[in-house]
């Protein structure tokens, strides 16, 4: 079929799901005729990977607001099920579209989907476009002096900035010329909230979910948490991270609308002067995508590869169910697990002691808690979640060294020292409910050490 300028335009969302900063919806706009933003929820394409529980939670209210957003500029969202290679054509046969667009996505089974679905779709006549909306840049642009990705971060993040200034963000559309009557999933139908029981009390009173959402947040932080941001982010008992990590993961907001708001001349002198750390933590999260993007297999293969020898232990489950449920006789580590399971979310500081203490105080494989996170984080995204487990347990790009051990009784004296954040989540800490640890914190150290002499020796070969 070929389309025309008044055929009906598909639009394909998938990690965007915003109406500001989307070039895909605009361009379909600017085309004519009727559009239609589609939602697919996609579970049968070949490797890819199912979301976990708390994404699920997050995806249904951050698509019921998308829902509402869209209506009220006169389109509407339409929501189907099933493998992408299938479903799309089937939209494109039933309304005549004539052109599909969508926003990149930089995952190996997704980029996979995508270049077959746009060679098929341009075989049969239609125009088919994609767009840079999720990434400041694109990973096949940022390459060494000799062409190779780089493994490094701060080389990979001035090439970046050396780039310049990323482009401004676009407006949302005031009207969407919308198609009635096309046939969708209902939302519901989806079951993507839990039910039995309902654990998701502590997500609902942490976040709001969707565009509005992501904005207020941003606005909130640049207010009042960017001028202690360089010293307060290592704090968790303070409030002095943007938490904008979900909003991110699901594209309710752009890095580009980020990056645009801390360049506003409305920044207090001492924000003013966070800027330029806060901006290269939004870069870490960039070189973790450009890491996946050749590295497809991050979450489930070293990155270093002589870690493949590494002599990990298989957990009881008593061990492992004390450390997933903030029982481990360790506070920080408890208080984390404990903020994790409530609200879906831990701190970053936090993050790295509880990986530590899994990886290397209990010599877990990285990939058990990976797995425990993608399960139970609302921002666990495909790069970022494996790239940082990797990074702690000192396989991965730019990794801690291996020796590296966070002790977690001298980072809560650190960056926790009156205990705000761990009586926060831990209620029974000083009474005598609260268990004793169930390591040895010095010793599973040594033993750590003599784990990672082995693999650095080759004493495996």
């Amino acid at each position: 079929m070929t389309g025309t300028s008044e055929s009906p335009t598909i639009v394909w969302l998938r990690d965007d799901l915003r109406v500001a900063d989307n070039p895909a919806l605009l361009a379909a706009i600017d085309r004519g005729g009727p559009v239609v933003l589609l939602y697919l929820l996609d579970e049968a394409s070949p490797g890819i990977r199912p979301l976990g529980a708390a994404s699920r939670w997050w995806l249904h209210h951050s698509l019921a607001a998308l829902g509402t957003d869209i209506a009220e500029r006169g389109g509407a969202l339409v929501l189907r099920r099933g493998g992408a290679e299938t479903e799309l054509p089937r939209l494109v046969d039933e309304l005549g579209a004539g052109a599909v667009l969508w926003n990149r996505r930089y995952g190996g089974p997704q980029r996979r989907v995508d270049a077959a679905l746009k060679s098929a779709l341009r075989e049969a006549g239609l125009e088919v476009r994609s767009f840079q909306s999720n990434l400041l840049v694109e990973p096949w642009t940022v390459t060494t002096g000799e062409g190779n990705p780089f493994r490094v971060f701060t080389p990979f993040w001035r090439a970046c900035l050396a780039k310049g200034a990323p482009r401004e963000p676009l407006e949302a559309p005031a009207s969407i010329p919308g198609l009635a009557g096309v046939p969708g999933d209902e939302l519901e139908h989806w079951a993507l909230l839990p039910t039995s029981p309902d654990w998701a009390g502590g997500l609902r009173e942490a976040w709001t979910p969707g565009e509005a959402g992501a904005h207020d947040r941003l606005e909130a932080f640049v207010t009042d948490g960017l001028e202690n941001y360089a010293k307060g982010r290592d704090e968790p008992g303070t409030d002095s991270t943007s938490r904008l990590s979900p909003y991110l993961r699901f594209g309710e907001i752009s890095p580009f609308q980020i990056w645009q708001r801390t360049q506003r001349g409305d920044l207090s002198p001492a924000a003013e002067g966070n800027v330029v750390k806060f901006l290269s933590e939004v870069g870490w999260r960039e070189f973790n995508w450009n890491i996946l993007f050749h590295f497809p297999d991050l979450h489930e293969r070293n990155f270093r590869s002589e870690f493949d020898a590494f002599p990990w232990e298989t957990p009881t489950p008593p061990v492992l169910e004390a450390w997933r449920h903030g029982r481990t006789g360790v506070p920080l580590v408890d208080a984390g697990m404990r903020e994790l399971w409530q609200t879906g979310y831990m701190h970053n500081r936090v993050r790295m002691v509880v990986a530590s203490f899994l990886v290397k105080n209990l010599l877990v494989d990285w990939r058990v808690g990976e797995k425990w996170f993608w399960d139970t984080l609302v921002d666990a995204d495909e790069a970022s979640n494996p790239g940082n487990w990797q990074w702690v347990a000192g396989s991965g790009a730019d990794a801690a060294p291996y020796f590296r051990v966070f002790n977690p009784v001298l980072q809560a004296d650190k960056f926790d020292s009156r205990g705000d954040y761990q009586r926060r989540y831990l209620p029974e800490l000083d009474t005598d409910a609260y268990p004793d640890p169930i390591v040895d914190l010095k010793a599973s150290r040594a033993e750590a050490l003599r784990a990672y002499e082995y693999v650095r020796r080759g004493d495996h070969r």
